[in-house]
C-alpha cells in the first residue's frame, strides 16, 4: 500500500477538520441553536410549554407555601405569539449579588445559566416541578423580549432579556410596600418559532386545570378582549377547595356512574429513613355507564400525559383491590381480572407530590420514578379497599362491570386463538420461513416485532418472551410503497412477508379483526438508517392497513442509542437529548463512560429485553390517525409529498429544513 494513500483522500468541502473547527457553546446559545433538546421541538406544543414552565414555578411557590394567588395575563403583540404576563404573590427570585459571580445578581445568573436555580438541594422547595434549573433560562433563550419584576422586602426591582442576553441591568423602580413576588412578562422569539400564537383556549384550560391541581391556590385569567371568545373569557377567577374531585365532576357533567360516587381521596407518603416528608397523592375516579375513558396524570402540578410510574401504582392498587373484593364476595373468576379491565373506560386523575421526581426528558411526558408505583400504590390501595367494602352494594356493581369487560377481553383473545390456530394449520397457508412465532399463551398481549437483519433478530429472538413475542426480521430497507406500483409491491418478498405473518390483508380487503398479534411493533436501530427504515414501515402500514393504525395496533419502539456507566451506576439514553439530560441529573459531577450502540444486534439479549422489550421497563410509542376529515388529509397529504414519486417536494422540504440538521450526531 503506497505511504501516500491517505494523503490523496479527499475531505468533505475541501475543508480540513482540526481543533478550530470544533465549536463550544457558551451561555444560552445551545438553547436557541438546539431548542428541541429542551422544549421538544419548535412547533405549537413547544411553543406553550414556554408557558407551562413560567406557570409551574408560580405553581412550586403556591405548593410550597409561599403564595396564594397567580395571575396570568395574555395580550395581542402583533407580528409575535403574544405578550405572556404571570405573576406570582410568592417569596420572589432573590436580586441579591450571587456568590460566584460578582457582580452579577442571582436574578440575573437564574435568567442567563443553565442549571441554576433553588431546586436541586430540597431546602428551598421540598416537592417542585422544576428539576434542572433550566425553565425560566430556557424561555429567556427563546423570547425576543423578556422582562422580570421582583418586589422583595417591600421594593420593586426590574430587569430585561432578549434572546437570553440581559438589555438593562437589574433596576430598582421603588418602593412596593403592598406587593411581593415574581412577575415574568415574555415574547417568544420568531426566529425560533415563526408566525405562531399563543392559543388562548389551550392556555386557558392550561390555568384552569393548575388550580384543580392544588386547592391552596386562586389563578386569575384575564386576556386581551380581541383574543376572548365563548369559550374563553376576558377573565376568569379559579379555586378549588375540592381539587381533584372537583375536576372530575366538571367532566362528568351529571353522567351517570356505576358506583354511583366517584373513588375519590388524598394520602400523605410516609417520612423515609432519614425522617424527611416524602410528598402526598390525590386522586379521584369514576365509571360511568357510558364513556370512552380519559386518564389524565400528574407529577408535582406537572402533566405527565404519558403515565409512568405513578400511573402503575394506581393500576396495581385498583387491581389488586377489585380482585380481593372479589374473592371476599365469592367470586373465583375475580383472580383473572386485568389492569385494563378495571381502567378500560374510567375517568382517572391522579396526582402526586414527590421529592426528586425523575422524568423521561425535560418535557416530562412521562415519570420514571421507582418509589413512585410503591408509594401510590400503598396509600391508594388502603382507601380502594374500604370503598368497595364499606358499601357492599356498591363494591358488587363495580366488580360485576370490571368483569364484564375481563369476560370480553377473554372471549376476544379465544377467538384470536382460533384463528391463529387456523391460520397455522390451514393446508394452504404458510408462515413465513423467518417468523420466529409465539405460543400466543399471553393474556390478550401478543406482539410481533418487526427488525432489521439477521443480527438483531437473532438478540430479538432471545430476548422476548416466548409465550408473547414474535420476531419477524427483515432484510434492509423495505420497499416505500408511496412511490411504488400494485405489481411491483405484490412481486416485494418482504411485504408478502409480512403480510402472511399478518393475516388480515391489505387495502380494501384489510381486516383488523383478523390480525394475528396484538400489538406490531416496528424495533429498528436508534440512528438515521433505523429511522429509515421505520419512516418505511410507517408508510407501509399507512397506505396498506390503515384500519390497523387508526385502532392502535401499531408501535415504535424505543431503543436506546447510549449506555451512560459511572462505577456500579448505569443509564440508558435513546438520544443526544436524554443523554445530556441524565448526565446533568442522575450523573452529575461524576466521571461517565459513554458507550454508543451500533445496533440493536449489538446489544446483548439481556441488555435488549430490559431496555426495549420488556413491557414492565420499556417505552413503546404508539402510532395513531388522527379522526377529524381535515387532519387525515393533512397526513396523506405529508405522506405523498415526503414519500410519494414526486422528489420535489422532498427536496423542498430538505431545503426548508437543512438548518436543522444536527452535524454532531451526523459525524458520530
Amino acid at each position: 500500500m503506497p505511504d501516500d494513500l491517505f494523503d490523496k483522500l479527499p475531505t468533505a468541502g475541501g475543508e480540513s477538520y482540526d481543533g478550530a473547527a470544533i465549536e463550544v457553546l457558551e451561555g444560552l446559545e445551545p438553547v436557541r441553536r438546539r431548542p428541541g433538546m429542551y422544549i421538544g421541538g419548535t412547533d405549537e406544543r413547544a411553543l406553550h410549554h414556554l408557558a407551562a414552565e413560567v406557570l409551574d414555578n408560580a405553581m412550586d411557590e403556591a405548593v410550597a407555601g409561599f403564595a396564594n394567588r397567580i395571575e396570568v395575563t395574555l395580550e395581542d403583540e402583533p407580528g409575535s405569539a403574544g405578550r405572556l404576563t404571570i405573576t406570582d404573590n410568592g417569596r420572589g427570585i432573590p436580586v441579591d449579588e450571587h456568590p460566584k459571580f460578582p457582580g452579577k445578581s442571582a436574578l440575573e445568573v437564574i435568567l442567563t445559566t443553565l442549571h441554576s436555580g433553588g431546586k436541586f438541594s430540597g431546602k428551598a422547595y421540598a416537592t417542585s416541578g422544576g428539576l434542572h434549573g433550566v425553565g425560566v433560562s430556557v424561555v429567556n433563550a427563546l423570547s425576543s423580549l423578556t422582562r422580570i419584576e421582583v418586589a422583595r422586602n417591600k421594593e420593586l426591582f426590574a430587569q430585561e432579556f432578549s434572546r437570553g442576553a440581559p438589555t438593562t441591568g437589574l433596576q430598582k423602580i421603588g418602593a412596593a410596600p403592598n406587593r411581593r413576588g415574581t412577575s415574568v412578562t415574555f415574547v417568544p422569539d420568531t426566529e425560533i418559532f415563526g408566525s405562531q400564537k399563543f392559543k388562548p383556549a389551550r392556555l386557558f384550560r392550561l390555568v384552569r386545570s393548575k388550580a384543580y391541581l392544588f386547592a391552596g391556590v386562586e389563578i386569575r385569567w384575564k386576556c386581551a378582549p380581541s383574543l376572548a371568545s365563548e369559550d374563553v373569557p376576558e377573565e376568569a377567577t379559579f379555586q378549588f377547595p375540592g381539587g381533584l374531585a372537583d375536576h372530575l365532576s366538571e367532566q362528568l357533567q351529571g353522567r351517570e356512574c356505576v358506583t354511583s360516587a366517584p373513588f375519590s381521596g388524598s394520602q400523605d407518603f410516609p417520612a423515609n429513613d432519614a425522617g424527611q416528608e416524602q410528598g402526598r397523592v390525590e386522586w379521584a375516579i369514576a365509571w360511568p355507564l357510558w364513556s370512552d375513558g380519559s386518564y389524565s396524570y400528574y407529577c408535582n402540578t406537572i402533566p405527565t400525559p404519558d403515565g409512568g410510574t405513578h400511573e402503575q401504582g394506581l393500576r396495581a392498587a385498583l387491581t389488586k383491590g377489585i380482585r380481593a373484593f372479589g374473592e371476599l364476595v365469592g367470586q373465583k373468576k375475580a383472580k383473572d381480572i386485568a389492569p385494563e379491565d378495571v381502567v378500560t373506560g374510567s375517568e382517572v386523575m391522579l396526582s402526586v407530590f414527590i421529592r426528586d421526581p425523575q422524568f423521561q426528558s425535560q418535557t416530562k411526558d412521562r415519570l420514571t420514578s421507582p418509589e413512585a408505583a410503591r408509594l401510590v400504590e400503598n396509600a391508594v390501595r388502603d382507601h380502594f379497599d374500604h370503598f368497595l367494602s364499606d358499601n357492599l352494594e356498591r363494591g358488587k356493581a363495580l366488580l360485576g362491570s370490571v368483569m364484564e369487560r375481563m369476560d370480553e377481553r377473554l372471549r376476544r383473545k379465544a377467538e384470536r386463538e382460533i384463528k391463529r390456530k387456523t391460520a397455522t394449520n390451514a393446508k394452504k397457508v404458510r408462515l413465513p420461513g423467518k417468523l420466529t412465532d409465539c405460543s400466543g399463551e399471553g393474556d390478550g398481549e401478543t406482539e410481533l416485532f418487526i427488525v432489521e437483519g439477521d443480527s438483531a433478530g437473532g438478540s430479538a429472538k432471545q430476548a422476548r418472551d416466548r409465550k408473547t413475542q414474535a420476531i419477524l426480521p427483515i432484510r434492509g430497507k423495505i420497499l416505500n410503497v408511496a412511490s411504488a406500483t400494485a405489481d411491483k409491491i405484490r412481486a416485494n418478498q418482504e411485504i408478502a412477508d409480512l403480510n402472511l405473518a399478518l393475516g388480515c390483508g391489505t387495502r380494501k380487503d384489510c381486516n383488523p379483526d383478523n390480525l394475528r398479534y396484538d400489538r406490531i411493533v416496528i424495533m429498528t436501530d436508534a440512528d438515521v438508517d433505523g429511522a429509515h427504515i421505520a419512516t418505511l414501515l410507517m408508510t407501509f402500514f399507512f397506505q396498506e392497513m390503515p384500519e390497523v393504525v387508526r385502532r392502535g395496533h401499531l408501535y415504535l419502539a424505543q431503543p436506546p442509542l447510549y449506555r451512560l456507566t459511572a462505577g456500579k451506576e448505569s443509564a440508558y439514553a435513546r438520544d443526544e437529548a436524554h443523554r445530556a439530560e441524565l448526565e446533568a441529573t442522575v450523573f452529575k459531577g461524576k466521571k461517565v463512560e459513554v458507550g454508543r450502540f451500533k445496533g440493536l444486534g449489538e446489544m446483548n439479549p439481556q441488555q435488549l429485553r430490559e431496555t426495549t422489550m420488556a413491557p414492565a421497563t420499556r417505552s413503546l410509542l404508539r402510532i395513531t390517525l388522527p379522526t377529524e376529515h381535515e387532519q387525515r388529509f393533512a397526513v396523506k397529504d405529508l405522506v405523498d409529498r415526503l414519500m410519494g414519486r414526486n422528489p420535489e417536494h422532498r427536496f423542498t422540504f430538505i431545503q426548508n429544513r437543512a438548518g436543522e440538521v444536527d452535524r454532531d450526531l451526523i459525524d458520530a
